[in-house]
């Protein structure tokens, strides 16, 4: 990167930083932790694969002028010394990088589905370490007493519906993620009192991945969350596979808009938010 323009970015979020002086120089390689800063307030000075976040978290939105820092996992570290963040927050996907940021400044390792531990309790213990980090306590316990409230709402209104729920998500034309215990959607159906048509066995992040054929005779509400790599809804449409899979052939099948499954309390809200609006459409 040239230098006049390391310049003008370190000039840049000098000026930012003077702006909102109450918000610590945080940055972000996780999209999770990144989501949560927004949410509560704080976004951080810069993150890595900023567009990739918006089209896989999808909400909150981050703002324009966080800096991106290329790949999460090799962040252009000359672009992150000249920034000089206060702290580097990363989740155990980048422990790795840790000898190599912490020249740069602190790093602080905040952990999500680890294995063991109960999910939804983990997410607000990370709710609260990084209102820490941010120095915005109150507003994590407002987050946490608003997304209760949020999903707690919505699980009194919800229209059930008459089958589970088989929520999956593309890799390729042949091949889902499918969500079961321990991960992020399976918080929120717990939370709404829906059940999920898939008993199988999933990792720490709370799915398996299996090919569509094991999917086939299972009595369940398919519920695809996007988005698709490319090219796999050309293949899907001449796909016999994909025709006998529960509700496709009668186009009953639930889409929704990318949210993060290895995300925090905002894409709980987000997830439960699409989820429910999707189920009251289908059942009118």
């Amino acid at each position: 990167m040239p230098l006049f323009a390391l310049r003008f970015l370190l000039l840049f979020a000098l000026l930012l930083s003077t702006i909102t002086q109450a918000s610590p120089r945080l940055a972000s390689l996780d999209w999770t932790l990144g989501e949560t800063l927004v949410a509560l307030g704080a976004p951080p000075l810069a993150m890595a694969q900023v567009d990739d976040y918006h089209a896989w978290v999808g909400e909150p939105q981050m703002p324009d002028n966080v800096i991106d820092l290329g790949l999460r996992t090799q962040p252009n570290q000359e672009l992150l010394a000249a920034l000089a963040p206060e702290r580097i927050l990363i989740s155990q996907m980048f422990t790795n990088l840790t000898p190599r940021l912490s020249r740069i400044a602190p790093v602080e390792l905040v952990q999500l589905y680890t294995p063991g531990t109960d999910t939804w309790t983990q997410m607000l213990e990370l709710t609260r370490e990084v209102g820490r980090l941010a120095g915005r306590d109150q507003a994590a316990e407002q987050l946490i007493a608003s997304t209760r409230a949020r999903i707690d709402s919505l699980a009194g209104q919800l229209s059930r519906p008459q089958r589970p729920l088989l929520i999956i998500q593309f890799m390729d034309a042949r091949h889902v993620r499918v969500f079961g215990p321990n991960g992020l959607y399976q918080v929120v159906l717990d939370q709404l009192g829906l059940d999920n048509a898939w008993t199988g066995g999933t990792n720490a992040w709370g799915f398996a991945l299996v090919s569509i054929d094991a999917l086939v005779g299972l009595d369940a509400q398919l519920v695809v969350v996007e988005p698709k790599p490319a090219g796999v809804e050309r293949e899907l449409a001449s796909s016999a596979l994909w025709q006998h899979l529960p509700g496709v052939a009668d186009n009953q099948v639930i889409t929704l808009p990318p949210v993060w499954s290895f995300g925090a309390l905002p894409s709980c809200q987000r997830f439960a938010e699409l989820l429910s609006a999707a189920l009251e459409q289908a059942h009118d």
